[in-house]
């Protein structure tokens, strides 16, 4: 097989291999168009200022060429000079993983036709990501899924101010971040009565807390995701009493779980019948967030 079938078969369908720039400029000159959809894509962040970056251009030859790219994952990539504007404007899903963003990247009352096809946003260790930034979202009308994982300039304040504009979310990630469980949930069942999935960062979640989303009228999957001991402070039959309130709940993850024995999942189980309870480790790096 020559170079051409070899690279026309690669970017077939999905492209998950990381690409650094230079690569990616002759790949997408001479092979990559419309079969490809995915795309995995790393900068030099870390480099020094006179390495190679991501450029504005790079983005535009990028949503010319390949015009069904639906799915834009950038890794350890300096967007300081790369304004969202010059993004593929056919992406439904764009992760940014270890990225460096400018204050100006996302600011409320910028223009709606900017990625109109999002639905889906990833931020994790995005350390600029701010409270300005939150609220500038609210443009993308699109937009069901938000994952915030190690945004820890995002304020609680923040949070409930924003979710109030992002009342259309249908999924919420809130992880590593310096907010405490109760209000999250709390900004939650405030402003998002049809979201269907939750999954947290349970430190600083208690009882009363948890019991904010009794009666969520959507809600299906919920996820409580603990530092090693901090589930200890909830009970079986508290949870149990909350989630048997969620009419529509249909999985329940706990990950993180301190107590002793097979017990506590019988309980959960005899008391959720109508629920799929998986318990689950706490993550052993921080990278596995998402997953």
């Amino acid at each position: 097989m020559g170079l051409a079938s070899e690279c026309t078969q690669w970017a077939h369908d999905k492209c998950w291999q990381l690409m650094r720039p230079k690569v990616m400029w002759h790949l997408l000159r001479r092979y990559m168009a419309s079969r490809l959809h995915s795309l995995r894509l790393c900068g030099y962040l870390s480099a020094g200022s006179q390495a190679p970056q991501l450029s504005p251009a790079l983005m535009r030859a990028l949503g010319q060429k390949c015009p069904n790219l639906q799915r834009l994952c950038l890794h350890r990539a300096d967007l300081s000079m790369v304004p969202v504007t010059s993004l593929p404007c056919t992406l439904r899903t764009l992760e940014l993983h270890s990225c460096e963003i400018p204050m100006a990247w996302l600011l409320k009352g910028q223009d709606p036709t900017v990625l109109p096809l999002l639905e889906c946003l990833v931020l994790d260790r995005v350390p600029a990501f701010r409270d300005e930034h939150l609220q500038g979202l609210m443009c993308f009308r699109a937009l069901r899924s938000l994952v915030l994982g190690g945004t820890y300039r995002v304020t609680e304040a923040g949070l409930d101010a924003s979710l109030q504009e992002l009342s259309y979310l249908q999924r919420l990630e809130v992880l590593g971040c310096a907010l405490s469980a109760d209000s999250t949930l709390l900004a939650i069942s405030r402003h998002l009565r049809d979201v269907r999935k939750i999954r947290l960062t349970v430190t600083g979640l208690s009882a009363a807390g948890l019991s904010v989303l009794e009666g969520m009228p959507a809600l299906e999957s919920l996820c409580l995701q603990a530092p090693r001991g901090t589930l200890e402070m909830l009970s079986p039959a508290e949870i149990i009493s909350s989630c048997r309130t969620m009419p529509k709940l249909g999985v329940l993850e706990l990950q993180g779980l301190e107590w002793e024995g097979p017990e506590a999942e019988r309980i959960l189980c005899q008391g959720l019948p109508h629920c799929l309870v998986i318990i689950r480790a706490c993550p052993k790096e921080s990278t596995d967030w998402w997953l």
